[in-house]
């Protein structure tokens, strides 16, 4: 999942070299923490956070396949 997460993350920004994903893990869930240079946070939200929600998506079904809980948090 984290690295679905940089993936996508990566063809978003304008620099994709400042895309790192932290994961912190309990034991049924994921905290995936994206962060983005601060120039980028505007594109990976989006308009009214519809692409942040498609990310989200994204990233719960895929860790639904494997039985976790997935949480993405977006960090500057």
């Amino acid at each position: 999942m984290k690295e679905l997460l940089e993936y996508l993350a990566r063809a978003l920004v304008d620099k994709p070299d400042a895309v790192r994903v932290e994961v912190i893990e309990s034991e049924k869930s994921l905290i995936l923490q994206l962060h983005v240079d601060p120039e980028d946070v505007g594109k990976v939200i989006g308009k009214q956070g519809r692409i942040a929600k498609a990310l989200r998506t994204v990233v719960k079904a895929s860790a639904a396949k494997e039985g976790l809980k997935a949480i993405v948090e977006i960090v500057d």
